[in-house]
């Protein structure tokens, strides 16, 4: 299976134009919202842009561009999947290969916001059954019968009457030359035979023989390496330098000063190039630079989140409002006015950053660990001022990306490089880079109101503190945080008379971005853990308290099912149990966690369940992963780890003060999946938000003890 990339020009005239193969793709309307099948024939001819998809040779081979990138949440099996379904083949015969960047051939590229099936699964199950369908129509004429006369089945077309079948290698070349028709039925859920099914991943035997290409497994004739030697205060500049030691070490072939855009700030460091990334980082460590760093705040941790609770005093900017929540605090007997923290957080993926550049003065070329290559290509062009047609952005597999690239400020310091050495260069960051630059996920602080009147809600006010990550890329003086209510289940505004959510704007010198869930990932922390102390205050069972408010079928049916498979109805009080729901990305999780103590006093999760309802969904043991795999980033970020800052640089290095849970850390972690009828959610991230929420409050459960700020250490509640 090959991990290349394929151009259009290359995929068309391998395929459909010379006849030797069917290609299938969509034509996009010009506003981008309509997508229409078209063979690559008809593309051809009517000079329209087609974005390739599907590629079926003269040997049956079936070739499928994935337009998303590959970082472990497993779109390299769940697109071909969903493909090999409607097409009719067996996934063994599907090669992968990614495509480049370019939102007109392929629409949206960003691997982010756990979009990758929700947004393409209906165009993809359309785009492959049109192919199935071509192929039928191809048989049926060499046969002289109707359409409906015959069926696919294993990658043959079979005539119903007779039992003949032609493989589909023999009907490409006139498939290829017949229009896609426009009207197709798909399977109902019921007939699939693959979708729904716990496969196994195409991407394992690749990552596990070596065979994968990650980003610094690319080699280009003639490259060189760098690493930069970055300011450690963001914002701040070189002032002078000295690199004739550097310049002494074996293999070392350049040094000079470089700017990295970070949003709409300016970030600068020494780049220093060799023959290896080795003799690159070595003579890094010989360097001497003097760092200017006048003209902006050196903030220290404590200091962000004394002011954040000084601002939570304030009324802030309203978000969301109804009723009237002031007036039915002022009259409440009892009161709740309590603070939530949540911590800064690196995104510390296994694969640090890195990114080849070439840049040849009217195009440039991208190679790398890229979630976001179509973003990439369009900030390249547009800052370097090549066209975008001759910007390539070439994905590679990502050893984890959590939002961090997504970003585009390392393929532009690439670029940079490459500028200036006229050649073609790999940046490799450090592990100290990667936990020292940041863009870090923000802290937050919250402040969280309520009442109980009479046994239920009568009013619930939110008000929360932390960078928004719009003020970075996009200044929004004066409008809240459009993430305010992230993480907050719907059906709680159709049942709390009064509630109201503001944003308190506040801004710091330390870059922020988007961390697996993004402010679900902190909201839940204090909305959830909120909910749950307000079930104590009503004297209600926490589970049974959100069933009062989540009166929607979807979310009554998860808690039923939250209920069973936890056993949870049958537990004691004190038994260390927690719960807590969210939503994101348009799915639902909840959460039952069960702690005990271990004879040294230590707090123990014995076991955490969880209930997922993403709707149609491809893969259950996928989104089993990907709750495991957020239940233990999760659980480092509420106990472990945290980036703190004295005189505004990082205090984090490194694993050994910014500490990874280890496999003895992580608990079973049983997840059942909801099946219905709805749309398709996310399943990369919503599996993170319930789980902080559910740990504190089994913990309470168990000692008592509330927790309201984030990372706790287990060993000393």
């Amino acid at each position: 299976m090959s991990t290349g990339t394929l151009s259009r020009r290359d995929f068309l005239r391998a395929g459909g134009i010379t006849g030797a193969a069917l290609c299938l793709g969509f034509s996009f309307s010009s506003d981008g919202k309509e997508a229409k099948v078209i063979v690559a024939a008809d593309a051809d001819r009517q000079a329209i842009e087609m974005n390739a998809w599907i590629k079926i040779d003269a040997d049956g081979k079936v070739t499928l561009v994935d337009h998303r990138a590959e970082m472990g949440q497993g779109s390299y099996q769940s697109v071909p999947q969903i493909i090999a379904e409607e097409l009719e083949v067996d996934l063994k015969d599907i090669q992968v290969i990614f495509a480049q960047g370019d939102p007109k051939k392929y629409g949206g590229q960003i691997t982010g916001g756990s979009s990758t099936v929700r947004d393409s699964y209906k165009k993809l199950l359309k785009l492959s059954a049109t192919a199935r369908e071509v192929l039928i129509a191809a048989a049926a004429a060499k046969w002289q019968v109707a359409a409906t006369a015959c069926y696919a089945q294993a990658g043959h077309v079979i005539n119903r009457s007779s039992g003949k079948k032609f493989h589909y290698g023999e009907l490409v070349a006139a498939a290829s030359k017949l229009p896609a028709p426009q009207n197709i039925v798909l399977k109902k859920r019921s007939d699939y035979k693959l979708i729904g099914k716990p496969l196994h991943r195409k991407d394992t035997p690749l990552k596990t023989n070596g065979a994968a290409v990650f980003g610094l497994d690319k080699k280009l004739p003639g490259m060189l390496y760098a690493v930069v030697e970055r300011n450690p205060r963001f914002r701040g500049k070189v002032k002078s330098f000295d690199a004739v030691a550097a310049k002494k070490v074996a293999g070392v072939k350049d040094v000079f000063t470089v700017k990295m855009e970070v949003f709409n700030t300016i970030r600068e460091g020494v780049a220093v190039v060799a023959t290896s990334t080795w003799a690159a980082m070595q003579g890094r460590k010989a360097l001497k630079v003097v760092w200017d760093d006048s003209g902006f705040e050196h903030i220290n941790i404590a200091d962000i989140y004394t002011r954040q609770q000084q601002e939570l005093k304030k009324e802030g900017i309203s978000f969301k409002k109804q009723g009237d929540p002031d007036s039915a605090l002022a009259q409440a007997a009892n009161a709740l006015d309590v603070v939530y923290q949540t911590p800064y957080q690196a995104h510390s993926a296994m694969e640090p950053l890195n990114c080849i550049a070439h840049y040849q003065k009217d195009k440039v070329e991208i190679w790398g660990p890229i979630q976001a290559p179509d973003w990439v290509q369009g900030n390249i062009s547009q800052k370097f001022g090549v066209p975008i047609d001759n910007v390539r952005v070439n994905m590679t597999f990502l050893g984890g990306g959590f939002g961090r690239k997504a970003f585009l400020d390392y393929p532009y310091e690439a670029t940079m490089i490459s500028k200036h050495i006229g050649g073609p260069v790999q940046v490799v960051w450090s592990r100290e880079d990667d936990t020292t630059q940041g863009p870090y996920r923000a802290g937050v602080s919250y402040r969280a109101q309520g009442a109980i009147t009479n046994g239920e809600i009568s009013a619930v006010k939110f008000r929360m503190a932390g960078q928004n990550i719009d003020h970075w890329s996009n200044p929004k003086r004066g409008v809240a945080n459009d993430s305010t209510t992230e993480g907050f289940l719907a059906p709680y505004f159709a049942s709390i008379k009064n509630i109201s959510f503001a944003d308190v704007p506040f801004e710091i010198p330390i870059p922020n971005m988007w961390w697996r869930s993004v402010y679900a990932s902190t909201n839940g922390f204090a909305y959830e853990s909120f909910m749950n102390e307000l079930a104590h205050q009503a004297g209600k069972d926490p589970l049974a308290f959100r069933r009062v408010y989540l009166k929607d079928d979807r979310c009554q049916k998860l808690i039923d099912k939250m209920e069973e498979i936890s056993g949870y109805k049958d537990r004691k009080k004190g038994d260390g149990f927690g719960v807590a729901i969210t939503e994101c990305f348009g799915t639902t999780v909840g959460q039952v966690v069960k702690v005990s103590r271990e004879n040294g006093g230590k707090i123990k999760i014995d076991k955490v369940w969880a209930v997922v309802d993403c709707g149609w969904y491809v893969n259950p043991d996928i989104i089993q992963a990907q709750v495991e795999g957020s239940v233990l980033m999760a659980l480092g970020a509420a106990t472990m780890h945290e980036i703190t800052f004295k005189e505004g640089v990082a205090e984090q290095q490194n694993f050994y003060n910014y500490p990874m849970p280890r496999i003895n850390d992580m608990p079973q972690v049983i997840v059942h999946v909801i099946d219905n009828d709805a749309d398709a959610g996310g399943v990369g991230e919503p599996g993170l938000p319930p789980f902080a929420p559910a740990l504190t409050e089994a913990i309470f459960d168990l000692t008592g003890k509330r927790i309201r700020k984030l990372p706790f250490d287990m060993a000393n509640v």
